[in-house]
């Protein structure tokens, strides 16, 4: 990993390469932006959300997406894009190359890319859930069912904001509701800060997944 991310910086002073299509560079439509002075909107408010002192806690899955990202990014996508541009450049007036302008923006938004998962890599604080297994106390990576005082019901996991996915039912540990439930134990009521005013949530369920076995 280090040698790779070794390769990665020396390639941002040599930038060499050969390909033909810009259609050939997949398209990752959570980071891509218009200018090409933009940092990643997305991962900017991802840094920002973590508290202040505090570490920035992910489950084993959740760091091992990342890194399966920041290679597929370092080994594939780069590279596609360094030939497309080298190609591009070979064609004439650069200034009105599509080619090469769209290429030149889309590997400014790969590197961007790539120094933020590397920093997220370096920040991270791997947490396995599953040394709580059978614990029916609420800690980061459970998965909690509870019921509001209206009687709807849900089920949530708490995991780090660099993998929360709240169509999936995975929520942030820095959320107010992952607070609330924080240390509560199955059968527990406790009480939610909202904006229209505190809310009673009552804790039916805690699970957390079984180690993996050797």
């Amino acid at each position: 990993m280090i040698r790779k991310l070794a390769a990665w910086r020396a390639s941002r002073i040599t930038r060499t390469g050969a390909a033909h299509a810009v259609t050939m560079c997949r398209m990752n439509k959570a980071f891509v932006k218009e200018s090409d002075n933009d940092e990643d909107e997305d991962a900017l408010a991802l840094a920002e959300a973590i508290p202040a002192g505090a570490k920035n806690y992910i489950t084993p899955a959740g760091y091992q997406r990342i890194k399966d990202e920041l290679l597929q990014l370092i080994d594939v996508e780069r590279p596609e894009v360094v030939k497309v541009v080298h190609w591009a450049a070979s064609n004439g007036d650069r200034s009105e190359n599509g080619d090469y302008i769209y290429g030149k923006r889309r590997l400014r938004q790969i590197d961007g890319r790539i120094r933020f998962l590397t920093k997220r890599m370096d920040t991270a604080a791997v947490v396995d859930p599953s040394v709580h297994h059978g614990n029916d106390q609420i800690f980061f990576g459970a998965t909690v069912g509870y019921r509001t005082a209206a009687g709807d019901e849900h089920t949530v996991t708490i995991v780090g904001i660099d993998e929360l996915d709240p169509l999936k039912g995975k929520i942030s540990w820095v959320s107010p509701v992952a607070r609330a439930l924080t240390k509560a134990r199955e059968g527990d009521l406790i009480t939610l800060q909202t904006p229209l005013g505190p809310e009673e949530l009552e804790v039916l369920s805690v699970e957390y997944p079984p180690p993996a076995e050797d």
